[in-house]
């Protein structure tokens, strides 16, 4: 397969996740400000690096779910950026936070098939626990972005590090999911 097929495929789970909790909790995440985004996607990261360290699980999930919250956290973190956050729950239907999702997913994966061309798939000889710690490092960028009201002088703004926490996430589902080198230590928290 193809990385974009790879990328295609682990979305597709990650979607459907994202499509079953809004048929049970609508679009609850609306009432979220960007920053309590940032948070969750921080606890998220925070927990794989835990369970990378540790290496074990006390609540019986691995890191894979973890990996699909940060990306479906990171798209709730675009639409929430792009539409701002809501006062009340009911301004979105299934179907529009769907298409918002779809937009935001295609938009990430197109950044990241130009940035792959560039760094010519350097990140399939890295380490899971690698984009575990890049992406704990775009989190306190954005919180520090966060807490300078975004002005910033030569950094990308929030949704640029939104994406890049959600491809590294791919990333590391893409190992976990299809092989491609991952380390051994990584196969037995994922519960392989």
């Amino acid at each position: 397969m193809t990385t974009e097929e790879q990328f295609r495929q682990v979305m597709g789970e990650c979607r459907t996740l994202f499509a079953k909790k809004l048929h049970d909790y609508g679009a609850a995440w609306r009432i979220m400000r960007p920053a309590s985004v940032t948070d969750q996607i921080y606890i998220k990261a925070n927990r794989i690096r835990s369970i990378e360290t540790k290496g074990v699980a006390l609540v019986d999930e691995g890191i894979r779910p973890e990996f699909i919250g940060i990306v479906n956290y990171a798209i709730i973190g675009l639409i929430q950026l792009d539409l701002g956050f809501a006062d009340a729950v009911d301004d979105m239907s299934n179907d529009e936070a769907l298409a918002a999702y779809d937009r935001w997913a295609e938009s990430t994966l197109q950044l990241m098939l130009r940035k792959n061309h560039d760094y010519d798939e350097a990140w399939r000889g890295m380490r899971v626990s690698s984009y575990t710690d890049l992406i704990l490092m775009k989190i306190f960028r954005t919180k520090q972005i966060e807490s300078l009201s975004g002005a910033t002088l030569v950094s990308e703004g929030i949704d640029a590090n939104y994406m890049d926490m959600m491809n590294y996430a791919v990333f590391g589902l893409i190992k976990l999911t299809f092989g491609d080198g991952i380390e051994q230590d990584a196969e037995q928290v994922a519960g392989r």
